[in-house]
């Protein structure tokens, strides 16, 4: 089990790409706290996951609730070494079809609680001579797509700040990563196929963006995740690994998850 015995978080757990990394994660030996909004969906979770797994309500707009959550998990564990922040949220719209408020909680969600939670977790992990962060960011952070101005606005300052953090910390043996998922078969595409008239729909469309012909799976994106936070990639950092089926060599489209 290449995690045994590591003390880990995962953001947003209850679906999806986040229920799958927490899974992950335990089957290969971490302790993981697997948070979520949703507190029944993170205890779902854990139960899937099995006892290397702790289902916990998180709700990452509340900075306090963050530090609060992690200070927690110091005093049980005196350690944290393996923290992902998956949650994120996707605002539709270009620079006249949205607010500054959507484009404000847009970055409150994608940005500011991924600092924050960074924040909370140097300390720990430079005392105890290193950690891993992996934050989740998209294929939209990588290129341009129409339409999409606080979603890409956003995914592209979560790499930019995950490389500067990565360069800031490599000094005390912390490594940052993130993921950049394309396309993933979950429930975050379902506003897609209520415009589109259905899942039929959704699929035509994916298969003539993504060069593999194909939605993500969700446990596809998790092996990724779980590559970054093991010693397997213990010479990377301040890499963004785009996970989309060869979507980004199309050079993108209309819309992307």
């Amino acid at each position: 089990m290449i995690l045994k015995d590591r003390i880990a978080i995962v953001t947003a757990a209850g679906s999806g790409i986040g229920r799958a990394v927490a899974i992950a994660f335990a089957r290969e030996g971490a302790l993981v706290y697997a948070t979520d909004r949703d507190g029944a969906a993170a205890e779902t979770t854990a139960g899937l996951a099995g006892k290397g797994a702790q289902g916990h309500v998180l709700d990452v707009s509340d900075s306090a609730a963050i530090e609060a959550l992690i200070a927690d998990i110091r005093s049980r564990h005196g350690r944290l070494d393996i923290l992902h922040n998956h949650a994120g949220l996707q605002v539709a719209g270009g620079l006249e079809e949205i607010d500054g408020g959507q484009l404000d909680r847009s970055w409150a969600i994608n940005v500011h609680a991924q600092f924050a939670a960074c924040r909370a977790a140097m300390p720990i992990m430079k005392a105890q001579g290193g950690g891993v962060i992996l934050n989740t960011a998209s294929n939209a952070g990588v290129f341009l797509d129409k339409g999409m101005l606080a979603y890409i606005t956003t995914k592209s300052a979560v790499i930019t700040m995950t490389k500067q953090i990565a360069l800031d910390y490599a000094r005390f043996g912390i490594r940052v990563n993130a993921i950049c998922p394309g396309w993933v078969d979950t429930a975050f595409n379902d506003p897609y196929t209520a415009q589109l008239g259905g899942r039929g729909a959704l699929e035509k469309v994916v298969s003539g963006m993504v060069p593999m012909g194909r939605f993500g799976r969700p446990e596809e994106i998790a092996e990724a995740a779980l590559f970054l936070v093991s010693d397997r990639s213990s010479y990377i950092t301040g890499h963004a690994l785009v996970i989309d089926g060869g979507e980004c060599l199309a050079g993108g489209a209309n819309s992307t998850p």
